[in-house]
């Protein structure tokens, strides 16, 4: 009788698993990679890269990837500029090895290794939510090469983050073996309802957008992009710790963005981070929420041009 309940047990993982294959192979029929791809120091990384004129860069946040930023482009585009949105690493179709620590700080030093292959010079830099914090180092290790940079709806200090006493779910996903055991047979599944909980205390009080919805499911429920997620989550606090005692040295042009309505400490963060960066501008949009590219693209772009 143990044994019939062991191939059982082991059959229902082995469907689970050729699920999430399917569900991984789907993905990249229904949305192939749209953009251009650039290597550098092994991580290929994939990026969108639109218009010509004076250059934007747009980094999404802990959900989905570059293509976040679809309306901002097309508005951007619109007026003039080029515009350049990256899928950080593990997210949409850019690499992210294994081995690798990809912190805020290694991030910001790939991107701007990326920018300098491609040959990008002195551009705007856009962080949302996450990448608050990666923009802000970025402008630490290399703020001779920025124009200026804009956070929206940032993450910049541990304090209030959700993850700020630990986060027992990317221990989980992020520990060897069982970690990859869980992300191949439940993330597919019991995934699905988590992640539109997330989704929607995300957007709160804003509506999730079905087609962004629709398209958040099917990649962040592959195993390789929600463990970066993750592995992004437990890597935020330690990182903000390292590089909050030093923003006030930093003396690029900065424009802050945060909505009235977002469910996070944004606004905690965005007044504390106002008043530590001498060159700053401080932009609070009534009756929007945390997903400012979503809903409030045009208000991205105007954060932008007050830095032109």
């Amino acid at each position: 009788m143990g044994f019939i309940y062991l191939y059982a047990c082991l059959a229902v993982l082995l469907g689970l698993y050729v699920y999430t294959i399917s569900a991984i192979k789907r993905v990249k029929r229904i949305y192939p990679p749209a953009g251009k791809f650039v290597s550098v120091e092994g991580v290929r990384l994939h990026y969108h890269d639109r218009g010509k004129g004076r250059a934007i860069v747009l980094l999404h946040g802990g959900v989905l990837q570059g293509s976040d930023f679809t309306q901002v482009m097309d508005i951007a585009v619109s007026k003039g500029y080029r515009v350049l949105a990256f899928d950080r690493p593990g997210y949409g179709y850019s690499d992210r090895p294994k081995k690798l620590r990809l912190t805020p700080e290694r991030q910001a030093e790939l991107l701007h290794l990326a920018l300098k292959k491609i040959g990008v010079e002195k551009p705007i830099l856009v962080g949302h939510s996450w990448s608050g914090l990666m923009v802000l180092s970025y402008a630490m290790q290399h703020a001779d090469d920025l124009s200026g940079i804009v956070v929206l709806g940032g993450g910049m200090y541990k304090e209030g983050y959700p993850a700020e006493k630990g986060d027992p779910i990317s221990k989980i996903v992020t520990a060897p073996i069982i970690g990859d055991i869980v992300m191949a047979t439940l993330l597919a599944t019991v995934g699905r309802m988590m992640a539109r909980s997330m989704l929607k205390a995300t957007f709160a009080p804003e509506q999730v957008p079905l087609d962004y919805e629709k398209e958040a499911l099917s990649f962040w429920l592959r195993p390789s992009q929600f463990r970066a997620n993750r592995e992004d989550v437990l890597a935020f606090v330690p990182a903000a710790d390292r590089l909050s005692a030093h923003y006030k040295s930093i003396q690029t042009p900065a424009v802050i963005v945060v909505g009235e309505k977002d469910p996070f400490p944004t606004q905690l963060h965005s007044y504390q981070l106002h008043a530590e960066l001498p060159n700053s501008t401080l932009i609070v949009l009534k009756d929007a929420a945390h997903m400012i590219p979503h809903h409030h693209p045009k208000a991205v772009i105007d954060a932008v041009e007050t830095l032109m």
